[in-house]
Parts: C-alpha cells; sequence; structure tokens
C-alpha cells in the first residue's frame, strides 16, 4: 500500500478532531475583532478621515447611538457563538455518519469475508460480488484498499489442481472448475474496475494490487487504463493460460511488477500502450512458452526490464513500437530459444540496452527497423549460439554499440543494411565477423563505422 494512502485515515482523523468550545469561541472573536478592526481602518483610510472630534459633548442622541451600537455588538457575538456552535454541531454530525458508515461497512465485510470461507462455490461468488460492491462504497480509501486486499489475497491461496478428464474424477473435476470459476470472477472484476477513469466513483486506478505468486490461468483485462500510480503486483505469479490485456493502456507513473514470473502457456498484452513514465519490470521472468506483445506501443519515457530474464521458448514482440525516450533492458538476460522481436521498430531516441546479456539460442530479430536516434547498445554480451538480424535497418543517427562483445557461434547478421548516419561500434569486440557487416559496411569502412582491428579489411 502506497505511504499517501497509509497516511490518509490518520488525517482524517484530525479532520474530526476539534477544539474546546473556549478556545473556539477565543479564537472566533479574536478573529472577528481584527477582521471588524480592519475594515474600520480601511473605511477611514478610504474616507480621507483626518482625526476624530474629541470637544464633542454627550447628547441624547449619541447615548442612543452608543447603546444601538452595544446592543449590536452583543448580537453580533451572540451571533459568532451560535456559529461556532453550529459549526461543533455539523462537525459532530458528520463524524458520527462517518462512524456509522464505517461499522456499518464493518459488519458488512464480515459477513462478506465468512462467504469467501464458504464449501459452497456459489456462495463464494455472493461473497466476491458482496466485497467488490463494498470496495465500491467505502467511506475511505483505506477501507476500499483492504476490499482490494482480500480479494488478491484469496487468489493466492493454494488450490487442488486439475485432476483431469478422468471420468473416475468427475466429481473432482466438476469441483476444481466451480471453485476455477470464483478465481476468474474475481480476475475479470479486477480488471472491470481498473478500467473505470478515475474520476469516477467505482474506479480502483491508484490502488495497489497484490498478486505475487497467484496462477493466472483466465483472463485480466486492463485495456485502456490509465496506470498514474500504485503498484501493480505480479511478482513471481505463473501466466499458464488465458490472457492479462494492457493494450492501448497509459503509464504515467505507475509500477507494473512481473519479477521472477514464469510464462508458461499465456499471453500478456502491451500493444498500443504509451510509456511516458513509471516502469513496467520483467526481472528474472522465465519465458519457456506464451507471448508478450508490445507491437505498435510508443516508448517516451519510463522503463521496461527484462534485466536477467530467462527465453528458453515463447516471444517477446515489440514489432513497430516507436521509441523517442525511456529505457528497454534486457542486460544480463539468457537466450535459449524464443525470440525478441523489434521488426519495423523506429528508434529516434532512448536507450534499448542488451549488455551482458547471453545468447545460445532463440533470436533477436531487428529487421527494417530504422535507427534515427537513441542508443542500442550489446555491450560485452555472448553470442555464442542464436542469431540476432538486422537485415534490412537503416541507420541515419543515434548508436549501436556491440563494444567488447564476444561472437563464437551463432550469427549476427547485417544483410541489406544501410548505414548513413549515426555510429556502429564493434571495438574490442571478440570472435569471427557477424555475417554481411563488412558487404553492408562497403570498402573504406566510413567513419561512423568502428571495426574490431581484426576484422578490418586489408589495405590495398
Amino acid at each position: 500500500m502506497t505511504a499517501n494512502r497509509r497516511l490518509r485515515p490518520a488525517a482524517d482523523d484530525r479532520e474530526l478532531r476539534m477544539w474546546k468550545v473556549g478556545r473556539a469561541l477565543t479564537s472566533a472573536f479574536v478573529a472577528a475583532v481584527l477582521v471588524a478592526g480592519g475594515i474600520f481602518y480601511g473605511l477611514v483610510v478610504l474616507l480621507g478621515f483626518r482625526g476624530i472630534d474629541d470637544t464633542a459633548k454627550l447628547d441624547a442622541k449619541t447615548l442612543f447611538d452608543l447603546v444601538k451600537l452595544s446592543f449590536g455588538v452583543v448580537a453580533g457575538a451572540g451571533a459568532l457563538v451560535a456559529l461556532v456552535v453550529a459549526y461543533r454541531r455539523q462537525r459532530v454530525d458528520e463524524a458520527g455518519a462517518h462512524r456509522e458508515a464505517t461499522r456499518l461497512h464493518t459488519e458488512r465485510f464480515s459477513q462478506a469475508v465468512d462467504k469467501l470461507g464458504s464449501d459452497s462455490p456459489a456462495v463464494r461468488l455472493g461473497g466476491v460480488h458482496a466485497l467488490a460492491g463494498l470496495a465500491d462504497d467505502a467511506p475511505d480509501d483505506s477501507l476500499r484498499q483492504t476490499c482490494i486486499d482480500v480479494l488478491c489475497a484469496y487468489l493466492q491461496l493454494p488450490f487442488t489442481p486439475d485432476p483431469g478428464d478422468d471420468p473416475a474424477h468427475q466429481e473432482e473435476r466438476h469441483r476444481y472448475l466451480a471453485f476455477r470459476k470464483v478465481r476468474h470472477t474475481i480476475l475479470r472484476i479486477i480488471g472491470d474496475h481498473y478500467r473505470r477513469p478515475q474520476a469516477a466513483r467505482r474506479s480502483w486506478q491508484g490502488y495497489d494490487l497484490d498478486l505475487t505468486g497467484v496462477t493466472i490461468d483466465g483472463g485480466m483485462n486492463f485495456s485502456g487504463a490509465v496506470f498514474s500510480g500504485g503498484t501493480v503486483n505480479f511478482s513471481g505469479a505463473m501466466f499458464s493460460d488465458g490472457a492479462v490485456n494492457f493494450s492501448g493502456a497509459t503509464f504515467t507513473g505507475s509500477t507494473v511488477n512481473f519479477h521472477d514470473a514464469k510464462f508458461c502457456g499465456s499471453t500478456v498484452r502491451f500493444g498500443g500502450a504509451m510509456f511516458s513514465n513509471g516502469e513496467v519490470c520483467f526481472t528474472g521472468a522465465l519465458f519457456s512458452g506464451g507471448t508478450v506483445r508490445f507491437g505498435v506501443a510508443s516508448f517516451s519515457g519510463g522503463t521496461v526490464s527484462f534485466e536477467r530474464a530467462v527465453f528458453s521458448g515463447g516471444a517477446v514482440d515489440f514489432g513497430s513500437s516507436v521509441f523517442s525516450d525511456g529505457t528497454v533492458d534486457f542486460s544480463g538476460a539468457t537466450f535459449a530459444g524464443g525470440t525478441v522481436y523489434f521488426h519495423v521498430a523506429t528508434f529516434s531516441g532512448g536507450t534499448v540496452t542488451f549488455g551482458r546479456a547471453q545468447f545460445s539460442g532463440g533470436a533477436v530479430d531487428f529487421s527494417g527497423a530504422a535507427f534515427s536516434g537513441g542508443a542500442l547498445t550489446f555491450r560485452r554480451a555472448v553470442f555464442s549460439g542464436g542469431a540476432v538480424d538486422f537485415g534490412g535497418a537503416t541507420f541515419s543517427d543515434g548508436e549501436v554499440c556491440f563494444t567488447a562483445a564476444l561472437f563464437s557461434g551463432g550469427t549476427v547478421a547485417f544483410g541489406s543494411s544501410a548505414f548513413s548516419g549515426g555510429t556502429v561500434v564493434f571495438r574490442e569486440a571478440w570472435g569471427s565477423v557477424p555475417r554481411g557487416l563488412l558487404a553492408a559496411v562497403g570498402s573504406p569502412v566510413p567513419a561512423t563505422v568502428a571495426l574490431a582491428s581484426a576484422w578490418l579489411p586489408p589495405s590495398p
């Protein structure tokens, strides 16, 4: 839970705390005198009075005016007292209404949680919808977050795996499918509420979702959502089926965490998403199947990290994405299978790094990509297998760096690439020259390309 939300209840308590009557009246009276004095002085200055005539005598009319003024002051003081008392009564009523709403919420919350522990799937479904309704109607942010936390915690509970289609286990399978329906309903409800605009009363945008270690075998739809705060945490989650959809979402300050998650069959879509701030983290994730799609996404800030991730299967697709700023980080990642696509991507800024990555299999495809700015680095990467393809890529600006990389196997291909600007650096690289590089560079080697000394063509 975020710090500002943790502090919210304490702030509410301070708002409901009121001064004692004597202190409140004294403060109000002093404030009234100061305001009246200020107005009087302002009128004197505005009307240009030079002084007060102290030679006038006290006649009956003046005495009567003074009596009226005295009664006016007393009436004003009485009105001030009534105002303070009315204000206190209103605040007491508001505090009482808040306490009553909290009490009713707590009672309904206890009943809903009891339903989640029922042996009947239908009763559990009722508890799920009751908790979602409680979150929508919660009197303050902390109570709403508590309802969301309970729904997420239910998904984290262990469950009996699918017994299969064996007729001997038909009853167990029916029970498994019934309880899976409960879990899938929670996934759907969370996505539905997160897609609502943050200004909407029943939106959950900006609240934390702790889905650590859950098994995602159903659909979650965050398409079009705005992630400007809070944390969505899928750390250690298992994506075995279904789809998690962030298509068209906007990331302006939130964190979506897939740290150490396992992708063995599900699909996670970020197609058309806009990244201007915040972080999407796949650090240490394992990709043995399934797909993560960033196609047509726009990166103008923020970070997408695959640091130390392991790719033994599946695919990560950045095809046709636009990189104008921000960072995509594959540092220390291991590519033993699967494919990472940057086909026809546009790089006009930002950084994509594969520093110290290990390529023993699989493929990284930059075919048709356009490099007009930013930086792409494979510094100290090891190529012992697999393929990195820059076929048909155009280099007009920016930097592509293979400094100190080791080429002992596999393929790094530059067939039909065009070098018209920018910098491509292979300085201190080891091993055999990548296929098609010398032909694409041409002779003499342009100043924008720095080759390892062992790769330089012989002088004529």
